[in-house]
């Protein structure tokens, strides 16, 4: 259950974010609002794909808390990290940015993997 509900509220907390940074922080941001985009759509993916986590392994009584990790994992160093880039300006934090990448990569071969196992 705290997968779906994690996944609910980072959704929710995705559509905040972004419309903040579109009206409040458009000054602030600036010419890195791509980067500012791609890090909330890459938060409001992943946390419906822990949505879509949480309810599989209900439905399918599989143990997936691995990929609700990566999956939360990701989103805090992918997305957080491409926020305070955009925001602050922190470039160096670009090297964290593939590192919550590889997060979301390796939770969704796990998903894929722990499903083809069991059903497919």
């Amino acid at each position: 259950m705290w997968i779906l509900k994690t996944g609910i509220f980072l959704c929710g907390l995705s559509v905040i974010i972004g419309a903040f940074g579109a009206h409040s922080l458009e000054n602030i941001i600036g010419d890195k609002i791509e980067t500012f985009k791609t890090a909330v759509q890459y938060q409001i993916f992943h946390a419906i794909g822990l949505i879509l986590v949480g309810l599989i392994a209900k439905i399918f009584s599989l143990e997936l808390n691995t990929v609700a990790y990566l999956f939360f994992s990701g989103i805090i160093l992918f997305s957080g990290s491409l926020y305070l880039i955009s925001i602050y300006k922190y470039s160096f934090l670009g090297i964290i940015t593939p590192i919550g990448g590889l997060c979301f990569i390796i939770g969704w071969a796990i998903l894929f993997f722990k499903l083809n196992n069991e059903y497919l």
